[in-house]
């Protein structure tokens, strides 16, 4: 489990920049993203993606594109993000916590749509795979490369009747 790729962009609207490594601060997000400091949306601080999902997508419409089009800051590789909602992990020596699913939108919609496929149909693909909205809870540097640590039994939400819960299952 592991950082793939890392992306960042300084301002809305504006290209993705590939970087080896990025500097974070706790409760703020990536020095010099374009939501560094904003608190406008929950787990607005980084934004996950699972890289098997984009390759899978790029895979069933025949395509090849740069990564950096979903505007997902951390693309990563063999871990379940949806599990990780209410979940505090490690992102290399980083101490972040999930904090809700980060579906897709129409920004993404139209990045990925193409003359035989419609945003609408994007969107739709990627609902519940568009990613993890995340808070930044300790400061550092993440590096391309990266483990990802999750802690045993990252399903465990919450407790009923002194049993434990298991998060809903996801078909991927």
């Amino acid at each position: 489990m592991k950082v793939e790729r890392i992306f960042a962009s300084a301002k809305s609207g504006e290209a993705q920049v590939e970087h080896q490594s990025v500097r974070v601060v706790a409760g703020c997000g990536i020095e010099g993203d374009r939501y560094f400091g904003l608190h406008n949306e929950p787990g607005q601080n980084l934004t996950l993606i699972e890289i098997e999902e984009i390759e899978a997508f790029f895979l069933e419409q025949q395509r090849t594109e740069e990564l950096s089009v979903t505007h997902r800051n951390l693309l990563t590789r063999g871990v379940r993000l949806n599990e990780l909602v209410g979940v505090e992990f490690l992102v290399g020596e980083v101490r972040v916590k999930g904090v809700e699913l980060c579906e897709p939108c129409r920004g993404l919609g139209t990045a990925l749509s193409s003359p035989t496929l419609s945003p609408a149909a994007v969107v739709k693909r990627f609902v519940r795979r568009g990613g993890l909205r995340a808070d930044i809870l300790s400061s550092g540097v993440i590096e391309r490369g990266a483990s990802i640590t999750v802690p045993p039994n990252p399903s465990v939400k919450g407790t009923s009747c002194g049993k434990p819960q298991a998060a809903p299952y996801v078909e991927r």
